[in-house]
């Protein structure tokens, strides 16, 4: 916990030694880190402390409390906050301190409760007004960084921040991106993490690993947190960037559970050339995907590596396509398996893996549309659509792509399917329609351009029945309707208008069926 600095000022050494007993200033947010008997001394004590806090009696030596107060205000050696503490109650003294605005005017003997009251209030503003400054901190840090990026700051704005940042002639300036990955859209709120929490924990542990006294300038880009480090902060890593990275990386992931990304510029000598740190730290993120275990990437350690740009083989596209619509998975794996392997060792770059998932993505959608499917009912396709503006790891992008290609494949099985049913009941329509003609399987076969084989598989897993019991049992159903409905039509009439060339075989078959005759259904009517 943070505790706000503090000096007790009494020409008395019991008073002071009885004020840090009574209190418990840890619990009140405060610590002590000087005292003082006299007012000279106190005003040395303040410049060299620059304390949060002044505690003084009004009657010292040499220079009394109010004129203490007066020195430190009208000279603004320090910005602390005054708390007066007097034996003697007099309101003169209180209306002078009040006008150099003085926080609080405490009598002796001082009442424990009273006062730690008036602790813990002031440590609740003086917390406020903290955050207040360093989101100010942070904003003015940011802005800087964006007009140094753009050559528009000032020679007097860059001398005004080299000063409020400490720099020094031998320093030198790295300018850094971290990147969050991995952070869908699509995942769970609670297990999302929002740009600003990223960026506040970046804060957080740059602050925490570096010992940093103040907070660093942090810049938010598009999808990436910009980091302006100075080299001094690398004192607890030896002063070596890649030690520094890997705690950094290790310290987010502990907090974020995802993997988090870092990029790093090469040195420059000044903050006016930072521009060129950002434009080789952006080159750097173009090999994320071959750093991939690392997650960390330095500019100075890649500058003589080629990237590729490497479009997929039409040939082997073309097979992959083959091997989805023929829904061979195993090989669909292994093709995919192929490619992500080859992006990395091939050293592939960020926009070639791009181009390449989006071509082999609309050879795809190509396959399902002409099968007169539609892409937006996948619930992969609108995740496949965005990826390409959030931040994945080559990993997660397999992860995405493979969900997509196992989804098309489905679909594709499904859309057959329909296609098959939609076929086979075309070809119902027609039979019953032209049973009465001299059909059969083989010849609707050939008007359908099916294998005759097929289709009678087809046929009996489709509707339950054979072919030839379909084509029957028609036939029969309209042949005792002719009976039901006619007394004049001959057995042999019937037999020929329904589809029989020889009566004798449609009576046998009307009896397999009915279990009796023709006639005797008749005789049974009359």
């Amino acid at each position: 916990m943070y505790l706000h600095r503090a000096i007790l000022i009494d020409d008395e050494s019991f008073t002071r030694k009885g004020l840090m007993k009574l209190i418990d200033w840890e619990a009140c947010g405060f610590r002590i880190v000087g005292e003082a008997d006299n007012g000279e001394d106190a005003l040395e004590l303040i410049k060299r402390v620059q304390p949060d806090l002044v505690i003084t009696d009004i009657r010292m030596p040499v220079i009394d409390g109010l004129e203490l107060i007066r020195c430190v205000t009208s000279e603004n050696i320090a910005k602390p906050y005054f708390i007066i503490i007097s034996g003697y109650n007099d309101f003169n003294y209180a209306q002078q301190a009040m006008r150099y605005g003085v926080h609080d005017f405490v009598v002796k003997p001082i009442d424990e409760i009273e006062f730690s009251h008036t602790l813990n209030k002031l440590n609740d503003k003086l917390r406020l007004e903290q955050e207040e400054q360093a989101r100010n901190e942070r904003l003015m840090g940011g802005e800087m960084i964006k007009s140094l990026i753009l050559g528009e700051a000032s020679e007097a704005s860059i001398a005004e921040w080299e000063k409020r940042l400490n720099l020094r002639k031998a320093d030198r300036l790295y300018y850094l991106f971290a990147e969050l990955n991995d952070n869908h859209s699509w995942q769970s709120p609670e297990d999302h993490i929002s740009d600003a929490r990223f960026k506040e924990l970046v804060q957080q542990e740059l602050i925490r690993i570096t010992a940093a006294e103040q907070p660093i300038c942090l810049h938010e880009h598009r999808n990436r947190i910009g980091i302006l480090l100075p080299s001094f902060l690398l004192a607890p890593f030896n002063g070596e960037l890649e030690r520094f990275l890997i705690k950094l990386r290790a310290a987010l992931d502990v907090h974020l559970g995802k993997g988090v990304f870092l990029y790093a510029g090469t040195p420059v000598s000044c903050l006016s050339d930072i521009r060129e740190s950002y434009k080789s730290a952006k080159e750097a993120i173009l090999y994320k995907y071959i750093n991939e275990d690392d997650r960390i990437v330095i500019s100075e350690q890649i500058q003589s590596e080629k990237l590729n740009y490497i479009g997929l083989d039409s040939a082997e596209l073309n097979q992959f396509i083959v091997q989805m619509e023929e829904l061979q998975l195993e090989a669909v794996k292994a093709t995919v398996d192929k490619w992500f392997h080859d992006f990395r060792e091939k050293r592939y770059a960020p926009e070639a893996v791009k181009m390449n998932i989006q071509q082999c993505l609309m050879a795809i959608l190509k396959t399902i549309r002409s099968m007169e499917g539609d892409e937006q009912s996948l619930l992969s396709f609108q995740q496949m659509l965005g990826w390409q503006d959030i931040n994945l790891s080559l990993g997660e992008l397999k992860k995405l792509f493979t969900a997509f290609i196992v989804e098309s494949q489905q679909s594709i099985a499904e859309l057959r399917k329909e296609q098959q049913k939609g076929g086979i009941q075309k070809i119902k329509s027609y039979i019953e329609i032209n049973f009465s003609q001299n059909i059969s399987l083989k010849s609707i076969a050939a008007l359908f351009y099916v294998n005759p084989v097929y289709l009678g598989q087809l046929f009996k897993k489709t509707y339950g029945v054979y072919f030839n019991e379909f084509l029957l049992q028609l036939r029969v159903n309209e042949a005792k309707k002719l009976l039901r409905q006619s007394c004049s039509m001959r057995i042999y009439e019937i037999a020929e208008k329904v589809g029989f060339s020889n009566s004798d075989y449609f009576v046998t078959q009307f009896e397999k069926i009915e279990h009796m005759t023709p006639t005797e259904y008749r005789n049974k009517l009359m």
